[in-house]
This record gives structure tokens, sequence and C-alpha cells, in this order.
């Protein structure tokens, strides 16, 4: 984890510095810039492993930014920002983000957060490299690749984001089984919740719109009333591993 790429994006520069000097601290890599266009170019060159991204830059926003980020890359993105108000953060999330923070905020919680992002990515990536070639999880319809880490619907791949795919795979793994907000939220995220599991419904309603013929009456992935979600397998339907 130590070496880590950051990439810092805010036109705040007492608040660029303060990230840098916190990151560093704890032996990560920081590159920063205070825009949005700058931030994109930066992200296919210097290819970090996590970006802490503000919403309100002066020239494109961070939502903007984050949706051209998301065509070349599906690195970890923190939202971080001023506003607090529940349709930017949706928004945010809906967008491609990751998870967000609000200012003000403790540097440290900041680290925290980063940490548990990277440990998260470092644990994902190697338990899939420790899959064998060819794994793939089949269900009617629906085939996720996972060394390869696709997700084809009807023959038709479609782009899922990092954690979009981790709770696919996470679910469908387990299928039919009920698992809580917050333990998934947990599981995927890789911190708890303290309570605010938006996070999580967002993400599930992206993967909703990407996976399912009818988001409005999903066919996969279930809400379980007064506990969480699951990934449904229907009498008859098939299911294959291998």
């Amino acid at each position: 984890m130590s070496g880590s790429k950051i990439l810092v994006v805010d036109d705040e520069s007492d608040i660029t510095e303060l990230i840098t000097l916190y990151m560093e601290r704890e032996g990560f890599d920081v590159h920063s810039t205070d825009n949005g266009e700058d931030a994109i170019m930066l992200a296919g060159e210097l290819q970090p492993d996590l970006i802490i991204l503000d919403i309100s830059l002066k020239s494109i926003d961070g939502f903007e930014v984050c949706k051209q980020i998301r065509t070349i890359s599906n690195v970890p993105i923190l939202f971080i920002s001023c506003k607090s108000d529940d349709t930017d953060i949706i928004h945010g999330l809906t967008v491609g983000g990751d998870d967000y923070m609000t200012k003000p905020f403790s540097p440290s919680q900041l680290v925290a957060r980063v940490k548990a992002h990277l440990r998260r990515q470092s644990v994902v990536m190697q338990s899939f490299a420790a899959r064998e070639n060819g794994e793939l999880l089949s269900f009617d319809g629906l085939v996720i690749d996972l060394p390869a880490r696709t997700v084809q619907i009807r023959d038709k791949e479609v782009f899922l984001s990092t954690k979009e795919f981790e709770l696919l795979v996470h679910l469908a793994k387990s299928p039919n089984r009920a698992f809580a907000l917050d333990d998934l939220y947990t599981i995927i995220w890789g911190h708890d919740s303290m309570g605010d599991t938006r996070t999580l419904m967002v993400h599930i309603s992206n993967l909703r719109k990407k996976i399912e013929p009818d988001p409005t009456n999903p066919m996969y992935i279930i809400t379980v009333r007064g506990i969480g979600y699951k990934f449904n397998i229907k009498e008859g339907s098939t299911y294959v591993q291998r």
C-alpha cells in the first residue's frame, strides 16, 4: 500500500496541501491538480491507484471529470465536497464515484478511508488472480467472467465500475442468500457504513440499470424488505460455475 499513487483534484490550495501532507506521511506518492482538464489527462498518464476528487471545480466540475475518467479507467474515485445535499451525493455516485466525504472532514479520517479502499482493491485483485482461468458465473442471460472481470447480458458486454462488479460477484456467488445493508457495505467498501448506506443503495440502483431487463422490476438483484439484497435464482433457472 505504501507507494501507491494518489491523485488529488481540488482548486483550494490549502486543502490540497493538507491532504498531500497527510498522504505523504503515510508513504503515498501524491500528485495534484486544481482543474478538471488536467485531472482527466493525469488519470490516463499516471494510472493512479486512487483519485480524491472535489465536486466544485472552477473549470469542468467533478461530475464531468468522473464521467470522462470512467471511460478509460476503473480507478477508485473518492468524491470530496462541501455539498452535503443528498442530490449531489447521489449524482456523484451515479456518474461513477465509489465513495464520498463531505467538508470539513478529519484528514486522518480521509487517510483511513483511502487505506480501506486500497486494501480492499488489493484483496480483490489477489483473489481474482488466484482463480483458475476460465472461471465463470453463468445464469439465464447473464455471464460473469471472473478472471477477465467482464459481464455479458444476453451476449452483449456491459461496463461496470469496480464497486459495481464487486457487488455483483459477491451477491452472485451466494445466490438466494440475503445480505444485510450494513454487512454488504462493510464487505465491499472495507469499512463500517456508520449507518449511512446511501452509497450502497446508489450502486445497487446503477447496477440494476445496467444488467436488469427492467430495472423497476428486477429479476437478478432483489430487495429483501427489512434486510437488504439478494441475487435471485428462480426455480427452473440455470446456474453454472466453472
